[in-house]
């Protein structure tokens, strides 16, 4: 029995998919401690787009400390916080014509969530929130409550409620859009659905299975919202900060949502930060209305400013879609293996999935695939989708390898299934 058995809580999980100790890490590469190196295809679920240790980021952190840099403030005003909303400001709002106010909630992508939630029915005086099929959003009760995950839901122990759940872009299907039902029931004042505060959304639900929002779907769904003045919240926690090829994934839809929730890589160096963008109009907050012990994690701001200067030009947008491109078309000769239509392709950017609709078989790849030095994590309803999320720094080199040993896994997965079914 190891430490961890002994003494770490059962509620612990990807150290169960991933049976290793891990003692370094290093751009796309992590190392356990007996020094075996792995790929890393999970990117800490979306933490690391810039990769592990980061070395411009450790230098400033270190810098930082080195120099008696303030490490927890709460809410005070530091160097540390005014360096990053200037960059912020230059480097991501001022290009895009995007006029937010920054809230920090606290340290998580739930957090953000909550924040956005209680905001927007503030703002309103409603409470219904619409969200979505297959939708994840965190694990506190009101993220929950807009999660559809029913494991996760059970989780909260009591009643999850205000919210009104609706099918997502393609659910029922590519004939039918899902948006005909929203319109028909909020124009019925006898459908049961009470005016929502808020529509809340993930344009490619991660968690749900990569299932990717279109673009005309989402720009109805925002009209549908402005014409009966609710409020449009979109969770980019882990489809933000350049994933999908540029820093948010909405941009190509043309979208302009009222908050906007970031976690995850904001920090660049995987230390916790969440930020909350606020239409200036709807930040109605009273000083400590909402507040939390560690909303100002700076040494935070130090990495999340460094991070910044990805987006000073296009080269790293650039870099996505050609990995992007590069990624899918693996994917797609793997698809191959499978008879016609029992494999698929989803995702955008360096954010995709390969779908394995026998039970159980996507889980068997992943294990394979570890014990080939590889790291890629099962998402999905039941853990039936490979995500393919690495840094989105990794070289072109480490992705071909990752992508290679992916497919040898396929392969003796497969293998083996077959010649289960064949006995």
């Amino acid at each position: 029995m190891t430490i961890f058995d002994a003494i770490e809580s059962n509620v612990r999980s990807y150290c169960r998919s991933f049976p290793a100790i891990f003692s370094r890490a290093q751009g796309a590469i992590l190392t356990d401690e007996s020094g075996r190196e792995f790929i890393d295809f999970w990117a800490g679920a979306g933490v690391l787009n810039y990769g592990h240790n980061n070395p411009r980021f450790k230098r400033a952190l270190l810098q930082y400390i080195e120099d008696d840099g303030i490490s927890h403030a709460l809410d005070l005003s530091t160097v540390a916080k005014r360096r990053f909303l200037e960059r912020f400001a230059a480097t991501i709002l001022a290009p895009r014509d995007m006029h937010y106010k920054v809230q920090f909630p606290g340290p998580t992508g739930t957090n953000a969530i909550e924040a956005a939630l209680k905001l927007a029915r503030k703002v309103t005086g409603r409470t219904n929130v619409l969200c979505f099929t297959n939708a994840y959003h965190g694990m506190t009760l009101g993220a929950l409550a807009v999660t559809g995950n029913s494991d996760k839901r059970q989780g909260a122990g009591l009643p999850l409620g205000n919210v009104t759940r609706l099918p997502f872009d393609g659910y029922l299907g590519a004939g039918f859009d899902t948006l005909d039902l929203l319109v028909a029931m909020i124009d019925d004042a006898s459908s049961g659905i009470d005016l929502p505060a808020a529509v809340l959304l993930e344009t490619i639900q991660a968690e749900g299975g990569v299932r990717v929002a279109s673009t005309p779907w989402l720009r109805r769904l925002e009209a549908i919202a402005r014409r009966h003045d609710i409020l449009v919240i979109v969770d980019e926690v882990q489809v933000g900060c350049g994933r999908t090829g540029p820093f948010f994934s909405f941009e190509e839809a043309g979208m302009h949502p009222d908050i906007i929730c970031l976690s995850k890589s904001i920090s660049g160096f995987g230390l916790p930060m969440a930020l909350v963008l606020i239409r200036p109009d709807l930040d109605i907050w009273k000083p400590g209305e909402h507040n939390g012990t560690f909303r100002g994690n700076n040494l935070a701001f130090v990495t999340g400013a460094e991070a910044l200067h990805y987006w000073e030009d296009d080269e790293l947008s650039k870099s996505v879609a050609h990995k992007a491109d590069l990624v899918r078309r693996r994917l797609g000769e793997l698809a191959g293996f499978w008879p016609a239509h029992e494999a698929e392709v989803r995702g955008r950017g360096l954010i995709q999935g390969l779908v394995c609709h026998d039970d159980g078989l996507a889980e068997r790849i992943s294990r394979l695939a570890f014990e080939r030095g590889l790291v890629v994590e099962t998402v999905g309803p039941r853990s039936e989708v490979l995500k393919i999320l690495p840094p989105l720094t990794i070289s072109d080199e480490a992705l071909e390898k990752g992508l290679a040993i992916l497919g040898d896994s396929i392969q003796e997965a497969r293998g083996t299934a077959e010649g289960r079914s064949a006995a």
